[in-house]
């Protein structure tokens, strides 16, 4: 079993698939490696791609105390896998949890980016419900430790943002909310309380991003509803930005509707690949309505 150690110690399992120029992809706190294979099997046809178990997330290390996750680790550890796999520059492709890791990461570590998709990102994100998220987060992590995991998956996978998922394909649901019911509850409740409730908010990293070049698609359902603000922020605030929102769509993006995320994204990377996606034209104003002069 492939295996990445990180500098602290903890051992990360990965696979791959297929040759050529990398995709990273980074799977979100209701998924695991698992969550990606749609992608693994669409892109390895061109690219080489990698996924991988975050810490908690077994047969990945489950690190006992809580301050051993951290919106930071997470990155570092994004970076130990691309480190051990010898991969200069990839295109890192995030969901939610992992879209913020997306962002951090090309924040931080902009050389090791090729572009950035940052999809169903925004949870807690929204000043106004900053400490609502926070007391959700840390209320699910009790859940998990009180019931385990296989019983409180039925509840978190039926969220208002991913019956959406369960409406259009059940059966696919029913793979996501029962892999879901084997996660660690341990894992499960020290991610939320180390990296969902501390990490900080997208607003607060304005400055940060506006100075960010790397190219970048954030991708969010239309019924993804604390997603839609910060993906119009982060598209306002991001130089080489494209915003593309998908309609009747709740969070889980890539497994719902799999071949338009795909299509999708094979279009982002031609386009960063070929030079052709800059940064937005200077001509096109915000605060013009109409030009008359």
């Amino acid at each position: 079993m492939p295996q990445v150690t990180t500098d602290d110690g903890v051992n990360l399992h990965y696979e791959e698939a297929g040759q050529g120029d990398t995709i990273l992809f980074v799977h979100e706190f209701g998924g695991d490696h698992r969550s990606w294979e749609p992608q693994m099997r669409f892109f390895s046809r061109r690219y080489r791609c990698v996924t991988y178990g975050a810490r908690g997330y077994p047969p990945s290390d489950v690190p006992d105390p809580v301050d051993a996750y951290s919106q930071g680790r997470a990155v570092s550890d994004a970076v130990a896998v691309l480190d051990h796999l010898r991969v200069d520059q990839a295109h890192v492709v995030g969901l939610s949890m992992g879209g913020f890791a997306a962002v951090h990461l090309g924040l931080d570590h902009p050389q090791r980016a090729r572009s950035l998709v940052v999809a169903g990102c925004g949870y807690g994100a929204e000043k106004s419900l900053e400490e609502y998220f926070r007391g959700v987060s840390l209320e699910v992590a009790r859940q998990f430790e009180t019931l385990g995991s296989e019983a409180f998956a039925p509840t978190y996978a039926a969220g208002a943002a991913r019956v959406q998922f369960q409406g259009k394909d059940p059966r696919g649901w029913q793979e996501f909310a029962r892999w879901l019911g084997e996660h660690s509850a341990l894992g499960a409740a020290n991610t939320m309380r180390g990296v969902q409730a501390r990490r900080p908010s997208l607003y607060d990293l304005e400055d940060r991003l506006r100075a960010m070049t790397v190219p970048t698609l954030i991708v969010n359902g239309d019924e993804d509803d604390h997603c839609l603000q910060p993906g119009l922020f982060l598209k306002r605030t991001i130089p080489a930005s494209g915003l593309l929102v998908l309609p009747k769509t709740g969070h889980t993006l890539n497994l719902e509707e799999p071949d338009v995320f795909n299509r999708a994204l094979a279009e982002f990377f031609a386009q960063v690949e070929h030079g052709r996606w800059e940064r937005r034209d200077p001509r096109a104003d915000p605060g013009q309505v109409m030009r008359t002069s």
